[in-house]
C-alpha cells in the first residue's frame, strides 16, 4: 500500500477527550474515529487491524469444529421475555419499535437467538454436539461509555454457542473452547492469564475468563507463581486462618473517639493498624438490614456478599435512617458488640484478639475486643477481596494482583436458556431433555485497544507481529529527487509484495522525520530506509520497532531476516 494512496491521517497532539492510551494512540495513528459517545468509525488501518484479529479467530474456531453463522443483530422482544431478560437486563438494553409497534431491541448478546435456533433446528442426540460461533456487532447502552474501544457502546464480538445432551458432553465442549481460545490469544501474541470468574448477567455453573496484562487493566487478577492459579478478584476465594487466634491480652474498654468516622481516624487516634481493628457494615437484606463484619484493611466483596442467605441481591448498603433506627447510632460508630441483627464474619476476623471496634453509639469506640468473651464464637464466610500475600486457595504458594483486560469469556450456561426457552432433543431412550449449553466470548474490538495497553511507548503503538496492520514499512529519503532511491524502492516494494509481506511504502513528499514518527505511531514492526549513501554502500538501514538503534543490512540479509 502507497503511503499517499492510504488516505491516513494522524495526528501530533493527544485529543483532550482520551482518558487511557489505547484510545489516545488509536485517534491519533488513524485506527478510529468518533461519531458519537460510545460509537466510532473503523478507519482503513483499523480495520486492517481487526481483520487480521478476526482471521485467527475464525481459523482456530474452525479447527475446534465449530460452525460459524450470522445472527441479526435486532432481536424480537418475545424471545427475551420467555427468558425474562426484557426486565432484568435493564437499560444496558437498547429497545425500539417498528411501525406496527412491535417491540425489538439490538442484541447486547445472542443466547436467545441461538436457542431458538436450536429448538428449531436439533432434534435428537444424534446432532450433538455441536458449537455455533459468530463475528456480530452488539450494542450495550453503557451508561458512561468511557476508555475508547475499551467501553464503548457498539462493539464486534465472536460469540460461539454449544449444545450438548449431558454435562460430560457439555464439560468436553467447555474444554475445546478453552483449548481454542488458548490457541487464539498465544497466536495473537498477547500476554494473557486465564481466570476463574463470576458468571455475572449471562448466567451458568462455571464460567473463565481471559485477561490481557496491562497496567491499566480494569480488573484485578490474583494469580501464583508457583501453579496455574489465577482468578478474578471477584471470585477468588479467601481461607480462615491456619493458624490459631491469639489468647485475650486486654481487657474490654470503651472509649471516646470523637469526630472518628473511618478506620483510618480511629487508627490515628489509638496509634493502631487498620488490620487491628474491625469495620461494620450494614446492608439491606430480605427481612431487615443485616451486618457485615471485616477487618479493617480489607474490602467488601460485594459479589460474594449478595450470595450470602438473607441479604438482598444486587448488594445494596442501608441507608443512614435504617442504621439509626437498628442500631441506635450512626456509620463510623458501628459494632458487632450488641448489635441484634443477623451478623456475618469475615473469615479474617475469627483471626484477631484485642482488636478495636464501634460500639454502637456516636463517638464511642471499644478497644481490647475478643471472641470467646465479648463476642461469642462467629461462624464465618468468605467476603472480602483477595490481596497480595494471602495463601493460594487450592494451590500453592501465596497470592500476587495484577492488573488485566478481560478480552474473553467462556460460560457453562447449563439449562438455563434451553429450559426456558423449551428448547430440547430426543435422548436415546425417546425422551425429550433440555440440552445443555456453553457460551464462549471474544471482544475483537477490544483486543485492539488491549494489544496497544499493553505494547506502547511513548513514540506510539508496538503491536504484536501477528495483528499488526503492515508488516513492513519501506521509508525511501529524497524519493521525490533522486532517480536511483526511487528505483530502489520501488523494486524493494514489488519483490517484498511478491514474497507476501503487507508493506507500506511511504512516498509521500514529507519530512524524512514526519515519515519516522509516523512509522513509529502507527507501529509498524520492521522498517526499512532507502537512501543514496546507503544504496552506494550496497545497503538498506534496518531497524524494528522495539529496537532504539538502526543498523545496516544488505538487502539479502534484511530479506532474509524479514523471511525469519
Amino acid at each position: 500500500m502507497r503511503f499517499s494512496e492510504f488516505g491516513l491521517t494522524t495526528l501530533k497532539e493527544v485529543p483532550a477527550e482520551a482518558e487511557i492510551v489505547s484510545h489516545q494512540l488509536m485517534l491519533r495513528a488513524g485506527l478510529i474515529r468518533r461519531l458519537a459517545s460510545g460509537l466510532f468509525t473503523w478507519m482503513p488501518l483499523g480495520v486492517r487491524v481487526l481483520r487480521k484479529i478476526e482471521a485467527i479467530i475464525r481459523e482456530e474456531m474452525d479447527r475446534a469444529g465449530a460452525l460459524e453463522l450470522l445472527m441479526p443483530s435486532v432481536h424480537p422482544a418475545e424471545l427475551w421475555q420467555e427468558t425474562g431478560r426484557w426486565e432484568q437486563y435493564g437499560p444496558l438494553l437498547l429497545r425500539m419499535s417498528d411501525r406496527h409497534d412491535r417491540e425489538y431491541c439490538y442484541g447486547p448478546t445472542h443466547e436467545e437467538v441461538i436457542t431458538d435456533i436450536g429448538r428449531r433446528e436439533l432434534r435428537s442426540y444424534k446432532q450433538l454436539p455441536v458449537n455455533f460461533y459468530q463475528v456480530q456487532t452488539k450494542f450495550r447502552d453503557e451508561i458512561r461509555p468511557r476508555f475508547g474501544v475499551m467501553r464503548s457502546r457498539e462493539f464486534i464480538m465472536k460469540d460461539a454457542y454449544s449444545f450438548d445432551i449431558d454435562q460430560s458432553g457439555l464439560e468436553a465442549s467447555y474444554q475445546k473452547m478453552h483449548a481454542a481460545y488458548a490457541a487464539i490469544f498465544t497466536r495473537l501474541g498477547l500476554d494473557f492469564r486465564v481466570v476463574w470468574a463470576d458468571s455475572g448477567e449471562i448466567g451458568g455453573s462455571k464460567s473463565q475468563e481471559f485477561h490481557v496484562i496491562a497496567d491499566s487493566g480494569e480488573d484485578a487478577i490474583a494469580y501464583s507463581d508457583d501453579d496455574d492459579y489465577a482468578s478474578n478478584i471477584e471470585s477468588a476465594a479467601t481461607l480462615p486462618a491456619a493458624e490459631p487466634r491469639p489468647e485475650p491480652g486486654q481487657p474490654l474498654e470503651k472509649i471516646a473517639t470523637p469526630g472518628v468516622r473511618t478506620i483510618d481516624d480511629l487508627c490515628k487516634l489509638l496509634d493502631t493498624e487498620p488490620a487491628r481493628t474491625i469495620k461494620t457494615l450494614i446492608v439491606e437484606g430480605d427481612a431487615g438490614p443485616v451486618a457485615l463484619v471485616l477487618r479493617g484493611d480489607h474490602e467488601l466483596n460485594a459479589v460474594k456478599a449478595q450470595k450470602l442467605d438473607g441479604v438482598a441481591s444486587p448488594l445494596t448498603m442501608a441507608d443512614t435512617d435504617t442504621i439509626r433506627k437498628a442500631t441506635g447510632s450512626e456509620p463510623g460508630s458501628l459494632g458487632p458488640v450488641g448489635l441484634d441483627m443477623p451478623v456475618y464474619f469475615d473469615h479474617a476476623v475469627a483471626a484477631l484478639a484485642d482488636f478495636s471496634c464501634g460500639a454502637n453509639e456516636v463517638g464511642q469506640h471499644y478497644i481490647g475486643v475478643n471472641f470467646g468473651r465479648d463476642l461469642d464464637e462467629p461462624q464465618t464466610v468468605d467476603i472480602r477481596n483477595i490481596v497480595a500475600g494471602d495463601p493460594v486457595p487450592n494451590g500453592s504458594g501465596t497470592v500476587r494482583i495484577a492488573r488485566g483486560i478481560e478480552v474473553g469469556h467462556i460460560f457453562q450456561l447449563g439449562t438455563k436458556y434451553s429450559e426456558a426457552m423449551g428448547a430440547t432433543v430426543q435422548d436415546r431412550d425417546g425422551n425429550d431433555v433440555p440440552m445443555l449449553m456453553g457460551c464462549y466470548g471474544i471482544g475483537v474490538t477490544r483486543i485492539v485497544g488491549a494489544a496497544i495497553e499493553q505494547g506502547h511507548d511513548d513514540n506510539g503503538i508496538i503491536w504484536p507481529n501477528p495483528i499488526a496492520p503492515f508488516d513492513v514499512v519501506i521509508v525511501p529519503i529524497n524519493l521525490q529527487r533522486s532517480d536511483t532511491v526511487r528505483a530502489a524502492a520501488e523494486e524493494l516494494y514489488a519483490q517484498l509484495q511478491a514474497l507476501g509481506f503487507d508493506v507500506l511504502y511511504d512516498d509521500r513528499d514529507v519530512r524524512p522525520g514526519v515519515k519516522f514518527a509516523d512509522a513509529e505511531l502507527i507501529g509498524v514492526p520492521h522498517r526499512l530506509v532507502v537512501s543514496e549513501r546507503g544504496l552506494a554502500a550496497g545497503e538498506l538501514e534496518y531497524r524494528h520497532r522495539k529496537d532504539s538503534e538502526a543498523r545496516s543490512l544488505n538487502r539479502a540479509a534484511a530479506l532474509e531476516l524479514l523471511k525469519e
